[in-house]
């Protein structure tokens, strides 16, 4: 059932799932909260309450924000775990993954552990070496289209780059439901808002954290030449010893959504270690 909380600038659409202590989920940029379907169960029956929102802009939420930086979305993930009842564990994808290091480094009460899949954390440095590689270069492209033009088709094309081999069960409707809300007024606005963002505050909080991190990559994930590298470039700017890196095989932009499986076998032990 979807329940709202309102905040300054706008109304945020969450659910609120199972018992225990928090985990709130938060979707990458163009996606809704349906993103974490196929995961939620399993954090579910793991002992969790989980709560998944549709950041600012997307799915139920309200448009109209005054902006959509990761500083932004890291302010509603905390309204949200205070609204709850937190602390929480924070699950962030893609640029969700950089609001939740913010997140974490401005309120360090409030956070007990992340989980960043395939995050925006950091600023993406292109070399020509990165154009080189097939896979890197036709995400890229697509992505730019998609956000220049505004276009849905564009962004269903670069969504199968992102999500390479074998599709998940129930794709099509999946990509069809993204394409439907994009559709909405406001909706593609603020996909091409938010890819004009960039990481910088991100990064800047990385030396800040002080909970654990798990960071979560897709070996064949489009948005890097060199996924493994960039996770762990992100270790690397962590204080020592806090986060741990895991890349799912075969795997692109979205893990959660291409091997639910592998990434709740990867992410309810680090919980459960977290809590402990």
């Amino acid at each position: 059932m979807t329940e709202f909380l309102t905040v300054d600038g706008g109304t945020l659409a969450y659910e609120v799932t199972g018992a225990g202590p928090l985990v709130v989920l938060a979707h990458g940029m163009g996606d809704t909260r349906r993103a974490y379907d196929a995961l939620t169960p399993a954090l579910v029956a793991a002992g969790h309450r989980v709560a998944a929102l549709d950041l600012r802009g997307c799915g139920e939420s309200s448009v109209e924000w005054g902006s959509y930086t990761r500083t932004d979305i890291a302010g509603d993930l905390l309204a949200l775990v205070r609204h709850l009842g937190g602390p929480a564990v924070l699950v962030g994808h893609s640029i969700s993954g950089g609001a939740a290091t913010i997140a974490a480094a401005t309120a360090p009460e409030l956070v007990t552990a992340l989980v960043e899949l395939t995050p925006f954390t950091r600023a993406q440095k292109i070399g020509l070496g990165d154009l080189r590689v097939a896979r890197f270069r036709r995400g890229m492209t697509q992505l730019v289209l998609a956000t220049t033009l505004g276009s849905t088709k564009r962004w269903a094309r670069y969504l199968d780059v992102a999500h390479p081999g074998t599709k998940p069960a129930g794709y099509d409707a999946r990509v069809a439901g993204i394409q439907a809300s994009l559709a909405e007024p406001g909706r593609m606005a603020v996909l091409k808002k938010m890819g004009a963002t960039k990481p910088t505050d991100a990064g800047l909080a990385l030396p800040r954290v002080t909970c654990p991190v798990l960071v979560v990559q897709g070996s064949e994930d489009p948005d890097w030449a060199d996924p493994r590298a960039e996770g762990e470039a992100i270790l690397a700017d962590l204080p020592t010893g806090l986060g741990r890196l895991a890349v799912v095989e075969g795997s692109g932009h979205y893990p959660h959504v291409q091997h639910p499986t592998e990434v709740a076998e990867l992410v309810t032990p680090f919980l459960a270690g977290a809590r402990a």
